[in-house]
């Protein structure tokens, strides 16, 4: 789980492409008139007919500031629920703090309970001099360890802020069979993936028939995925580009992580 996880976060990374982009003050401006504070989305995450646990993305209300930047706060919160939740337990929040111009990250942070596992990792982005700083706690141990540094690509994303970043793509610049190359930081590695643009399909989604955008992660020759296109995002094919659905196709089955609600926000 923890690896589906981890590859189905980079692949999400690699979806950064063909925007309109302004340098400002060595910072890049992105307009976004897409997602906005308040805006909270909801998900369902199952095995075919068998639930398996809730996922819920929110925007805070208020902005914050980090490294003299407004950022939006972003939290994802997954977990559990009904007989997975007894076998395997999960409790898993990542946030990012988003700068609203730039559409980067200034600080990413994971909060994990999987089972035995626990995880709380800061990294702090400093996009100017292309480093990031990693610290980790050590609940054995019961303090921080680190900091470490490590060097980043120019306007590297993590997780949730590739996410979002997604979502201000203009994929009418985009044909089917198009492939996005681009660089992304997780953990301790940079790296470089591929996703392949699918093209459109009409989607059934709890909050209605939509066109939808289809993209899919190359992922190389493993034995978790079943197959090259084993993994698909879906976005609404509109002006929010909602993030509608998540399937990965594992040899044992395959996961789906569908919308099941969503709440506009603020302009």
């Amino acid at each position: 789980m923890k690896k589906l996880k981890t590859i189905a976060g980079l692949a999400i990374i690699t979806l950064l492409c063909s925007f309109v982009v302004y340098e400002m003050n060595n910072y890049r401006f992105i307009p976004n008139n897409v997602f906005f504070p308040g805006e909270v989305i909801n998900y369902r995450v199952h095995f075919g007919f068998i639930d398996a646990g809730v996922a819920e993305m929110v925007i805070s209300d208020e902005l914050e500031y980090i490294n003299g930047r407004a950022c939006h706060k972003i939290d994802v919160h997954g977990k559990s629920t009904g007989m997975f939740d007894f076998f395997m337990h999960l409790d898993d929040l990542w946030s990012t703090y988003l700068d609203t111009a730039a559409i980067i990250p200034h600080r990413f942070y994971r909060i994990l309970e999987e089972g035995n596992f626990k995880k709380y990792e800061i990294v702090d982005y400093d996009h100017l001099n292309k480093k990031v700083i990693v610290k980790n706690y050590s609940y054995k141990r019961k303090y921080w360890v680190g900091p470490e540094e490590f060097d980043i690509p120019v306007n590297a994303h993590d997780m949730v802020s590739g996410y979002y970043f997604t979502r201000l793509i203009d994929f009418d610049t985009l044909s089917p069979g198009d492939i996005l190359n681009i660089p992304g930081f997780l953990e301790d590695k940079v790296y470089h993936l591929q996703v392949r643009y699918l093209g459109k399909e009409r989607l059934k989604t709890k909050i209605g028939t939509m066109s939808a955008l289809v993209m899919s992660p190359i992922v190389p020759e493993n034995t978790l995925f079943d197959g090259e296109n084993s993994i698909k995002f879906w976005l609404s094919d509109d002006e929010k580009k909602l993030p509608l659905k998540i399937r990965a196709a594992m040899f044992l089955g395959a996961v789906e992580v569908d919308i099941t609600d969503y709440k506009p926000g603020r302009n």
